[in-house]
């Protein structure tokens, strides 16, 4: 069985008004990192996924949630 990460950083950059550029200076990395995040590209490590629900005062899983997908024979 595969899984996959979906976020919802980019509802909360609009919420609070953040470009990415904002929130990577915040967590201390770069706008490409928030970026390839938003879209998939790259899973993030604990540490930073734990830095961006920080900054949003929500428990990471209200950012980040993981589905499941069934293989298919």
């Amino acid at each position: 069985m595969s899984a996959v990460l979906h976020n919802r950083i980019r509802v909360f950059r609009a919420e609070h008004r953040l470009s990415q550029s904002d929130l990577a200076d915040i967590i201390g990395v770069s706008r490409k990192t928030i970026s390839t995040i938003e879209v998939g590209r790259f899973v993030p490590s604990t540490i930073i996924a734990l830095k961006i629900a920080r900054h949003f005062e929500v428990p990471v899983e209200e950012i980040f949630a993981l589905e499941q997908l069934s293989d298919s024979p």
